[in-house]
């Protein structure tokens, strides 16, 4: 006998599963548009060169050690990280109304948020985009949040932002229920709402009560700018909307591995901050206690440092550059052989990822056919497109389209 006996096996997570299953093909031609993370147009990671020469630097100081951080993280960092997604000059910075708590990544910050909002304020009630990242659930769930709902976010029939139903689902929403926003480059569909929908959402939440909690992942790899792709958590801000905004420096900076985020939190009233500081204390106390330095002190140098900012903001452009090439690429392609269906989405969606339009069945006969590895919703990561493979990729889908009817 065990303890353990009768504990059933878990459906493995899709993205790791499929990235796994494309390294196991020994097809001679296959294409990886699965895992979330920026590649070259060799195909190959890239660790940005003023990433490289900040850890060089980083590593040649003798006067760092490896002592424990603050509980809520690295003082420089989590005031860098804030002003990145606000803005120097928010107004929500200079009262004193702001403050970062450094985090494991995008999705550590998105779990100390959730926690604290289940466990200390007592919301339990979450709204997520339908589609969203996989993960969102399965965090706020495990969080301590009872009442998981989805609001309308995808026009599957025109691929666009379905901005009529998804205000409908916020007006029928409970006063405070937590709404999850993502910042910029939504994951899975790549379109975001125009400003003006956003002003339209902003004023929803504001009349409805409704908590904020935005979730950027991409902000500055999205549009190459980071101030455009902060937009609509500066105009929320603005409205005198409280709200947690988690953030990830793993596409951005290209530091998947090193878990560097900060949760960014925005209040009305700066004499609530000591009580919210000593709680979350207590939450990331009881998770990982304190966060890891190196990327952390990666990042503070890189955003502080002018020389090095303006190398970062090349890099970004030159990442976010080369994927509105590669979609612009599959269009074409797609156009030049007369693929049944529209296609303009692909071009019009922003940062890594694209919601095809191609049902299950089709994303099963691109991988068993042509050996082409997507996500079972149709996601495609774009970074996984160059000049060599994207004919290939698009002369598939030709081939699977005609091929095979699509369920959606």
């Amino acid at each position: 006998m065990s303890f353990f006996d009768g504990i059933p096996v878990a459906p493995p997570i899709e993205v790791f599963h499929k990235n796994k299953l494309y390294l196991e093909e020994t097809a001679p031609v296959k294409v990886n548009l699965t895992i979330g993370a920026y590649r070259t147009e060799e195909g190959q990671p890239w660790v940005l060169p003023v990433v490289h020469e900040t850890e060089v630097e980083i590593a040649n100081d003798t006067s760092l050690n490896h002592e424990y951080l603050p509980v809520l993280g690295h003082e420089g960092f989590r005031k860098a990280a804030t002003e990145l997604v606000l803005g120097e000059n928010s107004p929500a910075i200079k009262e004193g109304r702001a403050f970062g708590v450094q985090c494991l990544s995008g999705t550590g910050a998105l779990r100390a948020g959730a926690e604290f909002l289940a466990r200390v304020v007592n919301l339990k009630t979450v709204y997520v985009s339908n589609p969203t990242w996989g993960n969102h659930k399965l965090v706020f769930k495990n969080a301590g949040f009872t009442s998981l709902n989805d609001y309308t976010f995808w026009d599957y029939d025109n691929k666009r932002v379905h901005i009529e139903k998804f205000l409908a689902d916020l007006e029928a929403a409970p006063e405070k229920a937590v709404i999850i926003l993502h910042g910029c480059a939504h994951n899975p569909t790549g379109m975001d709402p125009t400003q003006e929908q956003w002003k339209q959402i902003a004023e929803v939440v504001k009349r409805k009560n409704l908590f904020t909690f935005f979730d950027i992942a991409y902000q500055g790899f999205a549009s190459g700018d980071p101030d455009a792709d902060a937009w609509a958590i500066r105009y929320f801000v603005d409205q005198g909307l409280e709200m947690v905004v988690s953030q990830s420096f793993a596409k951005n900076f290209g530091l998947y591995n090193e878990r560097v985020g900060n949760l960014t939190v925005v209040v009305n009233n700066p004499s609530v901050i000591a009580g919210f500081q000593s709680q979350m204390s207590l939450v990331i106390r009881a998770n990982w206690s304190n966060p890891p330095a190196h990327g952390a002190r990666i990042v503070h140098k890189v955003l502080t440092t002018p020389a090095r900012r303006e190398q970062w903001n090349q890099a970004i452009q030159s990442m976010s550059s080369r994927i509105r090439q590669m979609r612009a690429a599959l269009l074409a392609k797609l156009t030049e052989l007369q693929t049944p269906g529209t296609w303009g989405h692909i071009t019009q969606q922003i940062g890594m990822f694209s919601y095809t339009g191609l049902s299950s069945s089709q994303v099963d006969h691109l991988i068993a056919k042509h050996k082409v590895f997507l996500l079972s919703d149709g996601r495609i990561n774009i970074c996984g497109l160059n000049t060599k493979n994207v004919e290939y990729v698009a002369k598939a889908i030709d081939e699977t389209v005609r091929a095979v009817k699509s369920s959606i």
